[in-house]
């Protein structure tokens, strides 16, 4: 499948526009196809409902309603994340991440496609992967995606309330939760009596619970892998002032701390002052809340259409549907720039909830007023 991704060098101007593929959606979450699917493209919204966008027509039966297991009463629970497995098309695997009702404890669920529809899950297949408590119904992360080394990365929130008041430490520092944490399982070797197995590589000593990957995060709400690197790049929502891009290098290995609740940004939160930053892995991208209030993370572009484009990390904010975009390179943000202007001269998105990366690397955008925008050139 990554063969479709177009890893070579950008080249050329750019400007960008947002073209609408599709509208009438009910907070849509998430965008996005199966390895080596150019025909298709899934919409997940909060709800709990999936639908497809086949060879460019929304197709009205839904691939997947799960609505009626899904707790959606808080603004940031519900269907929050979609993975599809590397070998989707093969064994019709995919893993969901939603608030389960009631509780709104955290579930990450395997679902399998039916067996005599391509365009329909088989709701009946439901396999409980993970279920994590969730004290708060806010902060509950949503993202999963699978690595390159075919392991699948939960990212899941402090636990919420505000200030990671959870434990002595906060749930960010603490290794003994999956909260405020990226976690990493193995999905094809059930073992110890779970539905997963630990890979090698992942967080050991200080007590880290086994599926631990990086810790000090508040709410990873949106993060992606560049499909060509296998960097890791993480939106992470800030509390009251700075909204953060972290960006995980693919040779890095586990062990990351991203600082929360110490830090927020590269400020002091928790002490305000004179906070201890050593080990700690600071952003190479953060806005104040004049700019926002929420950062939307997106994906490093690899397609075709837009050269200019390709290796270019973009990102909005969620509250002021303003976006961003850079380069990662020598460790850095390399020429950073707000870039709202240009692309949505041609269409302006309402609350910015997700971006989304297709089979071949062209980006989406998926707005809370229900529709879903292609980002192309101008």
């Amino acid at each position: 499948g990554a063969t479709l991704f177009d890893c070579s060098a950008s080249s050329g101007a750019v400007n960008l526009k947002l073209t609408e593929v599709a509208s009438g959606y009910d907070r849509p979450i998430w965008v996005g196809s199966p390895s080596g699917d150019t025909d298709r493209l899934f919409v997940g919204e909060q709800d709990g409902v999936i639908r497809l966008i086949k060879s460019g027509s929304k197709v009205a039966a839904p691939f997947l309603d799960i609505d009626a297991k899904i707790e959606s009463g808080g603004n940031e629970q519900g269907l929050l994340g979609i993975a599809f497995h590397p070998a989707y098309a093969d064994n019709g695997r995919f893993f969901v991440h939603y608030s389960k009702t009631g509780n709104g404890d955290t579930v990450i669920a395997e679902y399998k496609r039916s067996a005599s529809d391509p365009d329909k899950a088989d709701v009946a297949s439901e396999k409980i992967v993970l279920e994590v408590d969730q004290p708060e119904s806010n902060h509950n992360g949503g993202d999963l995606h699978f690595g390159a080394d075919g392991m699948l990365y939960i990212g899941l929130g402090d636990g919420g309330g505000g200030g990671d008041k959870h434990g002595s430490t906060g749930n960010g520092q603490s290794l003994s939760t999956l909260l405020g944490k990226i976690s990493r399982i193995d999905v094809d070797a059930a073992a110890g009596g779970k539905a997963y197995g630990i890979p090698s590589g992942n967080m050991t000593g200080g007590g880290a619970a086994p599926e631990i990957w990086s810790f000090g995060l508040r709410n990873p709400w949106r993060w992606s892998f560049d499909p060509c690197t296998g960097d890791m790049y993480i939106g992470d929502v800030g509390q009251n002032e700075w909204e953060e891009i972290d960006v995980e290098p693919a040779a890095k290995g586990s062990g990351t701390n991203y600082g929360w609740r110490v830090m927020e940004g590269t400020h002091c939160f928790n002490p305000t002052t004179g906070c201890d930053q050593s080990g700690k892995e600071l952003p190479v991208a953060e806005y104040d809340h004049g700019d926002g209030c929420s950062v939307t993370g997106g994906f490093v572009y690899r397609g075709k259409k837009v050269p200019a484009l390709r290796g270019t990390y973009l990102y909005a904010d969620y509250c002021s549907s303003k976006f961003w975009s850079f380069k990662y390179a020598g460790g850095k943000a390399s020429g950073l720039a707000e870039i709202t202007s240009d692309i949505t001269s041609a269409g302006k998105p309402g609350q910015i909830a997700s971006f989304g990366q297709d089979a071949v690397g062209e980006l989406y955008v998926a707005d809370f007023g229900g529709k879903v925008w292609r980002i192309d050139a101008e």
